[in-house]
């Protein structure tokens, strides 16, 4: 029985450490109006479905590859969103852009996290270490990281939270990178499942 909780489908395409800062963040009681119940990977080989498995969670994968357009794709995702009831979408490293038909279906019901602070260093072309090497290139002293609603403008949703953390003498992209989803992704996007978990469980 799920108490009502918010049904949670996580959107995945790599490793999956976002995703395990959600499922620890369950375990502990910080999600605790909401159930992660559904993992769909775009890639077979996501080590994230592993992470998913471990943990008891239903997987499914939905490769963008084998679909011939965007249209059958997202047709299929929302097949299995469908299926499990889910009230909530969260993207952990999902590596496909969603099209405009697909998130006006699920209004303020899909979040992300990128690795900036929103609005430096966002929009198309700035996903994974490219955020980290603009905001080094530039000379930021602060950077950190944003959960927002997905809209259908790439980064351009509502924001729910921000942190910032403080860029370093001598970061690499990759120390940057590392950083901040220490300090901040992984301390966000948890508060932020929770959030909307528990308005969406209010509603129910």
């Amino acid at each position: 029985m799920l108490n009502n909780k918010a049904r949670i489908a996580v959107l995945v395409s790599g490793g999956g450490t976002n995703l395990q800062a959600l499922i620890d963040a369950e375990k502990s009681g910080i999600i605790k109006s909401g159930k992660i119940v559904l993992v769909i990977s775009s890639k077979a080989d996501a080590y994230a479905l592993t992470r998913a498995k471990n943990a008891g969670i239903d997987v499914a994968v939905v490769a963008r590859k084998e679909c011939k357009d965007t249209k059958e794709f997202e047709s299929k995702i929302t097949d299995k969103l469908g299926e499990y009831g889910i009230d909530l979408i969260i993207l952990a490293g999902f590596m496909s852009v969603l099209s405009a038909e697909f998130v006006k279906r699920y209004p303020e019901r899909i979040i992300n996290v990128h690795p900036s602070l929103i609005p430096s260093f966002c929009g198309d072309g700035f996903y994974g270490l490219r955020v980290h090497e603009a905001a080094l290139e530039y000379g930021v002293k602060v950077s950190g990281a944003t959960v927002h609603f997905v809209n259908e403008v790439t980064d351009g949703g509502k924001i729910i939270a921000q942190k910032a953390v403080e860029v370093k003498d001598g970061d690499t992209p990759e120390k940057l990178q590392k950083r901040i989803m220490e300090e901040a992704e992984w301390v966000l996007l948890p508060r932020a499942a929770e959030l909307i978990s528990k308005s969406i469980k209010e509603q129910k």
